[in-house]
């Protein structure tokens, strides 16, 4: 089927977003994160743990990020499913080379070392600006690819993983405990309590920069969800996310078949729980997220 002008648009529009937020996440990560050893959890946490572990110089940096990343995109799309990894894919493919790119921008020999914070003489204000930089950079860039539509994938995948086999943990709660593990293991292989406190400190940057992008500092947004599997999505919404749903009949347009669409309203913490819970009782579910103007009534107060 072919797409008009007024839905390729949209469609142009979600991958640019998609692609300009992934490379300026990989900027931030290489030229900030990466350089001067910021453990702040996710790929990139992994990879210097890993580089830091392996005593190969072959093994690079950029390399362990690209196999990482590979190999967390095939365990989502086998464990997750094709409609989870898709939401990967694009992500999957622009970073890893754009992580090598980047890192070429900080060698000493490169635009007379412009680039190259690791060999500041600015010391310790080097690694707050890189802390501070990289956590900006970070946030905007997955900002920008969740308004896309997309994912970054990486320890989310996994966490996702972890919920699949283990339905009474908390998406949310792995990927915590994913990112505290990899600052406590940074600890022990790094030996540096000032770089893991930076480290923490991006990381929180990061946190608040999709806060602000993603949702212009608003907390809800609402979910549509259109299921086959109404009742076992509104059972783990309200065990898992402590809120409830509207159940709506629906129609299918092309199908023509009734189904079943849950209106449900969240706040930003909970956005990847409730998209772990949809892929993994119903990946074939069409889902519409958008943020909330405004929302009242039981359960929300004027704080959220």
């Amino acid at each position: 089927m072919r797409l008009s002008r007024e839905n390729l648009l949209p469609v142009l529009k979600n991958l640019l977003l998609v692609t300009v937020g992934t490379l300026i996440l990989a900027f931030g990560t290489a030229v900030f994160i990466l350089p001067v050893n910021l453990i702040c959890g996710g790929i990139s946490g992994f990879a210097i743990i890993f580089k830091l572990l392996l005593p190969f110089e072959w093994v690079t940096v950029d390399l362990i990020v690209f196999c990482l990343t590979w190999l967390l995109f095939f365990v989502g799309l086998f464990v997750l499913g094709k409609g989870f990894a898709a939401k990967t894919l694009l992500s999957a493919i622009v970073y890893p080379p754009a992580i090598s790119l980047f890192l070429r921008l900080t060698e000493p020999s490169v635009m007379n070392g412009f680039f190259c914070l690791s060999e500041s003489t600015y010391g310790e204000l080097a690694l707050m600006l890189c802390a501070a930089a990289g956590g900006l950079c970070v946030g905007v860039g997955c900002a920008l690819t969740f308004l896309g539509g997309g994912s970054t994938g990486g320890v989310d995948i996994l966490a996702f993983t972890i919920c699949k086999f283990f339905p009474r943990l908390k998406s949310s709660t792995v990927i915590f405990a994913l990112d505290a593990l990899t600052v406590l293991l940074g600890v022990f292989v790094i030996g540096d309590l000032v770089l893991t406190m930076l480290g923490v400190f991006s990381a929180f940057i990061s946190a608040g920069m999709v806060d602000k992008v993603f949702l212009g500092g608003r907390a809800a947004f609402v979910a549509y969800v259109v299921t086959d599997r109404a009742q076992e999505i509104n059972a783990s919404v309200i065990e898992r996310l402590d809120r409830t749903t509207t159940i709506l009949d629906a129609t299918g347009g092309f199908s023509n078949r009734g189904k079943k669409m849950l209106v449900v309203s969240f706040t930003m913490s909970q956005y990847n729980e409730l998209l772990g819970i949809v892929t993994k009782e119903d990946p074939r579910a069409f889902l519409i997220v958008h943020r909330a103007h405004e929302i009242n009534g039981e359960g929300w107060g004027a704080k959220q």
